[in-house]
């Protein structure tokens, strides 16, 4: 049967000091409690100096306080230890197969709040309290949870690889330093990643310029289709104002001009479409690089850094605005003066003589065919 889940939180009935459920618990005039050893073992440490502190709160107690039994949490902590009352963490915090465990739980494992670079082992939030309590742990560095902290031991030596080799462009540890790679060029791993990270920044600078030249070639690329589209619209109007005052054996000329016009606005629409699909494209593989290089330049981690390093895939070719041509819009003017400027004159008299006399009735009809 599964274990009922009490509504009290067990860290709640946790001594701060040794982090296990208390035994023998004692309240101080702050209202904290401990173990009744625990406490006198940390006061009796400290007696020299002639104070007492809480460990939580540091309020100072003189002279030593008298130790009573808290009776109340006493009976609370013994009715957690009854079978099927027992708080257990809920299941979101048990390590699952893609997450990090903690490595000093038993049983069951819990999810890893932090890695420790320097123990190379990952802890859950309980067990992670002592690098923030310890003065020594507290400058050992601590990073997201991983996996790979064995890929930072050398396999040869079983030390933490905390130096680079440049000569043979991997990580090392001090030991392969002074014996195979002696006479290498080696630094340490920080200072490494350091002009790594350098050359990271100046390649998303690169990028990021990359990407704004790019989006202004696409708002060129805009506005051209916005001229063309106004180009080829006022093209249409004119050639219908020009045909409109023509008879009615003109109208099928129109209607193949008005159709060409259509054409060539398709087509350059469709090339201008085309080089700015391209070129957004172009824009989000790029985008997709920097956030890559984001995610390499932010690892933490030095030596998985310096390892997916060379793996960076090199960057394309650009798509600049020299690569292409913005064509002249004055393909559709000519088709409105070619309208306008028929080689027959009898043909430009008869749309003279339409607008000048409406209604009036043109003579050479005959030669409107030609058109």
């Amino acid at each position: 049967m599964a274990q009922q889940e009490n509504p009290l939180e067990r860290e709640r009935f946790s001594c701060p000091i040794c982090l296990d459920p208390l035994k023998d618990p004692v309240t101080t005039g702050c209202g904290h409690s401990f173990c009744k050893s625990c406490i006198n073992t940390h006061w009796d440490n400290g007696e020299e100096r002639g104070s007492y502190s809480c460990p939580q709160c540091r309020e100072t107690f003189t002279p030593r306080p008298v130790l009573v039994k808290n009776t109340m949490l006493a009976d609370l902590v013994e009715e957690l230890k009854k079978p099927g009352l027992q708080a257990a963490p809920a299941d979101h915090c048990y390590a699952g197969p893609e997450d990090v465990a903690c490595d000093v739980c038993t049983g069951r494992k819990l999810k890893a709040l932090k890695s420790c670079l320097n123990c190379l082992a990952s802890y859950c939030e309980k067990h992670l309290q002592p690098h923030f309590q310890s003065a020594a742990l507290k400058k050992h560095k601590l990073v997201e949870p991983s996996e790979k902290l064995q890929e930072n031991i050398c396999s040869r030596h079983d030390e933490v690889m905390k130096m680079f080799c440049r000569t043979d462009q991997q990580c090392i540890c001090y030991l392969c330093s002074v014996e195979e790679h002696k006479d290498h060029d080696t630094v340490s791993a920080a200072a490494e990643r350091t002009e790594r990270q350098r050359e990271l920044g100046l390649r998303r600078q690169t990028i990021q310029q990359r990407v704004q030249d790019t989006e202004k070639d696409v708002k060129l690329l805009q506005q051209e289709e916005e001229a063309l589209n106004g180009s080829a619209d006022k093209a249409v109007k004119d050639s219908e104002e020009i045909f409109t005052e023509m008879i009615r054996l003109l109208e099928k000329r129109s209607s193949d001009v008005k159709q060409q016009i259509r054409s060539q606005q398709e087509t350059e629409v469709s090339r201008v479409r085309e080089l700015q699909e391209r070129l957004e494209q172009e824009i989000t593989e790029l985008k997709r690089k920097d956030h890559e290089l984001k995610q390499l330049s932010d690892t933490e981690d030095h030596n998985q850094f310096l390892h997916n390093y060379p793996s960076l895939s090199p960057l394309s070719g650009s798509t600049h605005s020299s690569s292409f041509r913005i064509r002249p819009l004055r393909d559709f003017e000519d088709v409105t003066a070619a309208v306008s400027q028929h080689p027959d004159s009898s043909v430009r008299s008869c749309v003279l003589q339409s607008r000048s006399v409406p209604g009036s009735q043109c003579r050479c009809s005959v030669l409107l065919q030609s058109l």
